[in-house]
């Protein structure tokens, strides 16, 4: 497993490679197949709510070295882990050393229970493991030095900012309009701003900060829309428009190899006013009435009554380059189908190789007028600004 993180490059320094080398893994997920555990890409649930899905797990080792190597933990210093496992926290621990101080919450007494368990028998008493809703932080402990949260949140509360020292870092699956990105983010003239982020995945926060996405049903449960907050949609609209005939644009833009292209993702969710992700079931796809790539969310323009999506059309015999093809439904898909394809040539040409983005949060009562240009995202405790720097020239 260490040795597929390192190449992989999620492990980047010695010290948290040498706390993934150390603790067991196997400890924390009793039962689970030593193939599935040491996995780097499997995730270990550990709890699934009455409908089957997941609401605890072990994440997968390359989501927690990259979060590991985002947080930049030293030794001695004071953490805070939100959404707690066991495994994880002990990961910290090792980096933490003796005169640090790991404290890990979670609001399931079954997952603070099992944690607790774990982690004393793997010889890591030291951790401290609170049942907590971490919307209000852990204030008899603060401040911390990091906090890394391990579940998905739509929003970052008030607490996590007050609680965290001046000089903190606060890593953070975030989502944003539908995406979860993680976050490293650090202190910047009275608002935190981003210093790096990652593609990851996890089980939504729970407590009172959750905040489930919508999913709109188009065609029965076989084709659905999952947008996120109260974005309006015109669901009735958007199901017409599945009757009509659709267009194809062509891109000309392609990509290959292990080259990775989530940035695009967020660059479209940033440009695009109403933005959605498609999904749909095997029998749809294999109906031919969407693309295979709305098996794990297309992203999608959404305007009235139609919309327009990104899929890829293989442009080799082995398959391992791609061009970017949208797809439009609806009375207005040839104009909506043009645009998307023109923010795609526009991401190729400005962004591809470019830095990325920048995003910062701001406290909900910051004014407009301090508020640079770019996408703004409104939550309940914070505006979130995503912008993009352009790719200069050498």
């Amino acid at each position: 497993m260490v040795g597929q993180l390192r190449t992989h490059g999620e492990l980047r320094t010695d010290t948290v490679t040498r706390a993934f080398a150390t603790v067991p893994r196997e400890a924390f997920a009793p039962g689970a197949p030593l193939e599935q555990v040491y996995n780097r890409d499997d995730v270990v649930i550990t709890k699934r709510d009455e409908n089957g899905l997941a609401v605890s797990s072990v994440s997968a080792p390359r989501i927690q070295a990259i979060m590991l190597e985002q947080a930049d933990i030293r030794p001695g210093m004071r953490v805070l882990e939100i959404g707690s496992g066991g495994y994880n926290a002990a990961l910290i621990a090792e980096l933490v050393g003796p005169e640090g101080e790991v404290t890990t919450v979670d609001i399931d007494p079954f997952v603070v229970d099992r944690a607790t368990q774990y982690l004393a028998e793997a010889g890591y008493p030291q951790v401290r493991v609170l049942l907590v809703d971490a919307e209000g932080g852990v204030p008899e402990h603060a401040p911390f030095d990091r906090i890394i949260v391990t579940a998905g949140a739509w929003d970052i509360p008030p607490a996590w900012t007050e609680q965290l020292a001046e000089d903190g870092v606060l890593v953070v699956p975030l989502r944003l309009r539908g995406l979860t990105r993680s976050i490293a983010l650090v202190r910047e003239r009275g608002h935190l701003v981003s210093c790096g982020y990652e593609l990851c995945g996890f089980v939504p926060i729970q407590g009172a900060g959750a905040n489930a996405e919508r999913l709109v049903l188009l065609q029965s449960e076989d084709i659905a829309l999952r947008v996120d907050g109260d974005q309006i949609v015109d669901a009735d609209g958007l199901r017409n428009a599945l009757t009509l005939p659709r267009v194809a644009r062509q891109s000309g833009v392609e990509v290959g190899g292990f080259e990775p292209f989530d940035d695009l993702d967020l660059f479209l969710a940033t440009a695009l006013d109403a933005f959605g992700l498609l999904v749909a079931k095997p029998a749809a796809i294999e109906a031919g009435l969407v693309e295979r790539s709305t098996r794990m969310g297309a992203k999608t323009a959404l305007e009235g009554g139609s919309f327009a999506y990104r899929a890829s059309q293989a442009t080799s015999e082995d398959r391992t380059s791609f061009e970017f093809v949208v797809y439009g439904h609806g009375p207005d898909a040839d104009r909506i189908a043009n645009e998307y394809v023109e923010l795609i040539r526009e991401w190729d040409r400005l962004h591809r190789h470019g830095p990325g983005a920048r995003i910062e949060v701001f406290p909900t009562a910051t004014p407009h007028a301090e508020i640079p240009d770019g996408r703004l995202i409104e939550k309940r405790h914070t505006r979130v600004l995503i912008s993009w720097p352009h790719l200069t020239s050498s």
